[in-house]
């Protein structure tokens, strides 16, 4: 009879094997009689049985037993290699027996259940749109199997998908029905109860005593509370993003000089309404430098460090503040560019806290200025279209050179202004190589179509249906034109522009133009030489017609040339162009020009333009300015005895444009754009009247048309939303008035929808006042139409601008028709290839 410590310890055996062994089938054959010790055998041979799609020879290795492995029966390795099979999670159960002895060689079987395959799943209980989403985040595998770990995890993506939306109370429920159509596969019915969306309805902070609620509330930048007044806010709790929120928190409070602040316990509280977020803060206390010395400068003294760094004693400790003027500030005043700037690009600076005495710190700031590294190598890659002497001569860092980083980041610039490469993926990447003192710069770029083809069509007023056809081809090669392989449509690559457009209304409106610039005449310096020819034709309606060979009109023929160059004084953003033009007039019964109805006039116009440009993006520009000044004249006629008694014959006048834009980063891509516009014109002669040519007529997009006189030729159109375009009889000037002098203000605020090179894509919101008068005794600059409005712009590379503007005019605009003043409201205005200036 088997004793009661002898069935103990088997009992304990068998809880020691993990339950796994079944008893008492788990042995065909007993080696030993119950209660006798372990025995020991050599393991001869191991089968697996029950397993249809796992491999065996796989599984045996999984097991970690090998043949002629010594064995005990009972002992630890049977129990051991069920486990190690175990866990890998494909089984569903797990037994093994003995399938013979002889003499001291024992033969094992593992039994084996697979777990089933997944043959495909449905979500239920949500919509098909958030299934797909689902889908893609879940990412079941046709054929996988289905263990525990899948399905837990599967709950895990569908209660965290739910509860980054709001859905905190979200579940999932998982059944597994049986795939007829296949063997061992089952498919997955997914139930989800997303619940009720619960929002953060509250937030409140313990501890703050340096700031206020709302003032800490304003730095939590996706934690947000959700109010009845507050429209835009979603008021969603977010794990991750509450994470970082607390980050935020935290840089703040460092920022203001508490760099001991921490958070000491944050609680999430159910309520009846939704959700309440209480945050204990421990400020503590608030911390100022003191002493700032220097060590291990020799280039630059201390005095000189000190006044880049421009933090005085007793300036709010903020390591924010002493990384930015350590490392990078925006305005290039910083340490690092001080050496950087002069080649010593293996400088390095570390700051280390020497003493924190009560509320002040003392740094000292150790340098290591290292050797000048010299520019070995310049490396351009990506250009696939563009050739390579178009990139390297817009760089400011050519071998030989000391390494500059202000003419590093200038290079980037320059390229991105080109237009024809992706500004957000223009990389460029230093490679030092400190035992030599060089290093060899990286650039990368994406190709981006620049190119445009234009067709569009507006209504223009009276004049009907106007239809425009335009091609730009922006990185025109006249250099490859000869050989008929690069024409794919046209050759490119060498940055020349080439431009064509004609736009008509049948036979009443009629204008042509082509262009072509070469940006770098002769290949060796920025000198860019312009060529262009414009003919336009505008024939005026009588009772809704017009008369081809009688009726009223104006025609115009110009050509012009141009020459610029980029200066180096004041600094090298700085550019001037000289252009000479010859324009021919001729009018027949043009009730516009009241002087000048009948006849023909020749304007010769030299241009002079002082201009300067450091935006670092045309497409969306972030910072930078670009600033105007032209100066257009004509000779002087007047001035000659005998000069023709028709003074409009031979056109004279001197033209002053001055155009002023500044470009601001406000907060992340948000960006404040300031903009001022002026334009005068006047005679040499006193005595002389201004003539009716080249001046100002304001108002709606600025495109010059619409109305009864549709398109005026000769005329500076200058845009002003809110208010009609020019010629309309709601129009701020009438029909038949232009203005000799114009000003106009603008505010606008501009935020990044998409900032992908094939559709850049941003909105805002402008605020804008001007006015143009018709004689100087009228001028008055603060007498302007005031309006304000939100838009948007849409950069497509192979069309150009397009642009959406809702503006409203609060000032009060003759009505010339009816003789009285009219309330402007709400308009529209669209806009096709330009800006409103």
């Amino acid at each position: 009879m088997i004793s009661f410590q002898t069935r103990f310890f088997l009992f304990l055996t068998v809880l020691a094997l993990g339950g796994a062994i079944c008893v008492p089938n788990a042995w065909a054959q007993t080696p030993t009689a119950a209660g006798a010790e372990p025995q020991r055998y050599e393991l001869a041979g191991i089968t697996v049985s029950g397993a249809s799609y796992l491999d065996t020879n796989t599984l045996i290795g999984l097991t970690g037993l090998k043949i002629g492995d010594p064995i005990s029966i009972p002992g630890e390795e049977i129990g051991k290699a069920i486990r190690r099979l175990w866990d890998q999670g494909i089984l569903g159960d797990v037994s093994v027996s003995t399938t013979r002895i002889e003499g001291t060689r024992i033969f094992l079987d593992f039994n084996l259940k697979e777990r089933p395959r997944l043959s495909k799943f449905e979500f239920t209980g949500i919509s098909k749109g958030q299934a797909d989403e689902l889908k893609n985040k879940i990412k079941l595998i046709r054929g996988k199997v289905v263990t525990d770990a899948l399905l837990n995890n599967t709950k895990t993506q569908v209660r965290k998908f739910y509860t980054n939306k709001g859905f905190l109370d979200a579940k999932a429920t998982i059944v597994q029905v049986p795939d007829s159509t296949l063997s061992n596969s089952v498919v997955l019915n997914i139930a989800v109860d997303k619940g009720s969306k619960i929002r953060i309805r509250d937030i409140a902070f313990e501890g703050n005593n340096a700031f206020t609620d709302r003032k800490l509330k304003g730095k939590l930048k996706k934690t947000k509370e959700r109010k009845s007044y507050k429209i835009l806010t979603a008021g969603k709790f977010q794990k991750s993003e509450y994470e970082a929120d607390k980050q935020l928190l935290l840089d703040f409070y460092n920022g203001e000089g508490y760099r001991d602040a921490a958070i000491v316990s944050d609680t999430l509280v159910r309520t009846e309404d939704g959700l309440a977020l209480r945050i204990k803060v421990d400020e503590g206390s608030k911390y100022y430098f003191r002493n700032i010395t220097w060590n291990g400068n020799y280039l630059y003294d201390d005095k000189t460090l000190a006044s880049v760094l421009a933090i005085k004693e007793g300036s709010t400790y903020s390591k924010e503040t002493l990384e930015k003027r350590m490392n990078y500030n925006p305005t290039g005043q910083d340490i690092t560019s001080l050496y950087m700037n002069d080649g010593y690009l293996f400088f390095g600076i570390d700051p280390v806290e020497t003493k924190v005495e009560g509320d002040s710190i003392d740094i000292e700031m150790r340098i290591t200025e290292g050797v000048q590294a010299r520019i070995k190598e310049v490396n351009i890659a990506g250009n696939t279209k563009t050739s390579d002497h178009v990139l390297r001569r817009e760089l400011q860092t050519l071998p030989g050179d000391k390494f500059n980083r202000e003419l590093l980041i200038r290079s980037q610039r320059q390229i991105a202004t080109l237009g024809y490469f992706d500004p957000e993926k223009i990389g460029l990447n230093p490679v030092p190589n400190q035992a030599e003192g060089t290093v060899d710069i990286n650039y990368t770029v994406v190709e981006k179509p620049s190119d445009q083809i234009t067709l569009s069509g507006g209504w223009g007023g009276a004049a009907g249906f106007i239809g425009t056809v335009g091609l730009v081809f922006n990185n025109f090669s006249l250099r490859k034109a000869s050989t008929l392989r690069n024409w794919t449509p046209v050759p490119a690559g060498d940055g020349q522009r080439l431009a064509l457009n004609v736009q008509a209304n049948g036979l009443q409106y009629q204008a042509y133009s082509f262009s072509f610039t070469e940006p770098w005449l002769g290949g060796r310096k920025p000198n860019s030489l312009s060529f262009s020819l414009n003919r336009t034709v505008n024939r005026l309606t009588n009772g809704g017609s017009f008369d081809i060979k009688n009726g009223s009109f104006i025609k115009s023929n110009t050509a012009s040339v141009s020459l610029g160059r980029r200066l180096r004084w004041p600094d090298d953003y700085f550019t001037l162009s000289n252009s000479l033009s010859a324009t021919q007039y001729e009018t027949k019964d043009y009730p516009l020009f009241a002087n000048f109805q009948n006849g023909t006039a020749s304007n010769i116009t030299l241009n002079t333009t002082l201009s300067r440009n450091s935006i670092d993006n045309p497409t969306y520009t972030r910072r930078g300015s670009s600033l105007s000044l032209s100066l257009s004249l004509t000779p002087p006629y007047s001035i000659f005895k005998g000069a023709h008694p028709n003074v409009n014959e031979w056109i004279e006048f001197h033209k002053w444009m001055f155009d002023a834009s500044w470009f601001t980063p406000i907060v992340g891509k948000l960006v404040l754009n300031t903009r001022a516009h002026f334009g005068f014109i006047g005679t040499y002669n006193s005595n002389r009247e201004i003539g009716p040519f080249e001046r100002f007529k304001l108002g709606g997009a600025g495109l010059g048309f619409g109305g009864s006189s549709n398109f005026v030729v000769g005329t500076e159109f200058i845009g002003l939303r809110g208010y009609e375009d020019p010629n309309s009889p709601n129009a701020i000037q009438s029909p038949s008035s232009t203005g000799v002098a114009y000003n106009k203000f603008v505010l606008e605020m501009r935020y990044p929808v998409s900032l992908n090179p094939a559709a850049t894509v941003y909105v805002l919101s402008f605020a804008e006042a001007g006015n143009a008068f018709e004689s100087y005794r009228q001028y008055n600059p603060y007498k302007l139409y005031r309006s304000v409005g939100v838009g948007a712009r849409i950069f497509m590379s192979a069309f150009g601008l397009l642009g959406f503007d809702y503006g409203y005019g609060f000032d009060a605009v003759p009505r010339y028709s009816a003789g009285q003043a009219t309330q402007e409201k709400g308009r529209f205005h669209f806009i096709i290839g330009q800006q409103i200036r």
